[in-house]
């Protein structure tokens, strides 16, 4: 029997139809699997765009210093730089705390060697100088156009600080007391400056708290001041990363 010529024409179009149907489907069930293995990452992606600090990066916080930030008679892991990491690990500070202390060290030395010390790329300061100063009796207004000039340059590469105060030893007289306290009285008013009256507070004088020498903190005296100085230092943190956005 002879089939017509129409109906054979319209069975290869169907076949035709039906092979277009098979591929369609084909690619479309490959699309789903492709995404059904992006979703994880296509997830993860949006959720770090809405909420970029999910993983913020780690701060870098240079504590330029002298002795005290050195932890001069101290185990390293019982100084100030060790004490304060460990503070901010417990705190979830995502911080690095850069050891810049070298015993001795005037403001003037610690300006001396700032560009050097600023080779580690710090995020932000803590400055804790001039205690030699006031040991050696030096100049209180040298000391302040050092500790200025200190401050400039980080300002000038917009890395925050916290100035860390002192005072004069008592055994001088008052009129260099009186002249050395005023320093870091008028750097406080600095615009933006963190600014911690005195590092030694809670601990100078204790002898239960202090080394043989009288003025370098035990230990436990070193402990005093990383807890009283935790909070503005999480507070230089998040001002660096604010800055850094």
């Amino acid at each position: 029997m002879t089939v017509p010529y129409g109906r054979d024409a319209g069975d290869t179009k169907g076949r035709r139809q039906a092979v277009l149907r098979i591929a369609l489907l084909g690619r479309v069930t490959a699309l789903a699997r492709a995404l059904a293995l992006l979703s994880p990452l296509l997830g993860a992606s949006a959720a770090a765009a809405a909420s970029p600090d999910a993983s913020p990066r780690t701060i870098r916080i240079m504590a330029l210093g002298d002795s005290l930030t050195a932890g001069y008679g101290l185990p390293h892991a019982d100084g100030f730089v060790a004490q304060m990491q460990a503070a901010l690990d417990r705190a979830h500070g995502r911080a690095l705390v850069l050891d810049a202390g070298v015993s001795g060290d005037t403001s003037a030395g610690g300006l001396a060697r700032l560009d050097w010390a600023l080779g580690d790329h710090p995020d932000a300061a803590i400055v804790e100088l001039g205690a030699n100063d006031g040991l050696r009796g030096l100049d209180p207004g040298q000391m302040q156009r050092n500790l200025v000039a200190i401050l400039d340059q980080l300002q000038a590469r917009h890395i925050p600080v916290l100035l860390s105060g002192m005072y004069a030893p008592p055994n001088l007289s008052a009129d260099y007391g009186r002249a050395f306290r005023s320093v870091f009285d008028r750097l406080s008013e600095r615009p933006g400056l963190l600014y911690d009256p005195f590092f030694l507070t809670g601990v100078a004088g204790d002898h239960a708290l202090n080394q043989a020498d009288g003025m370098h903190p035990l230990p436990a005296g070193v402990a005093i001041i990383v807890r009283r100085l935790l909070p503005l230092v999480l507070r230089l943190v998040a001002e660096a990363r604010a800055g850094s956005r």
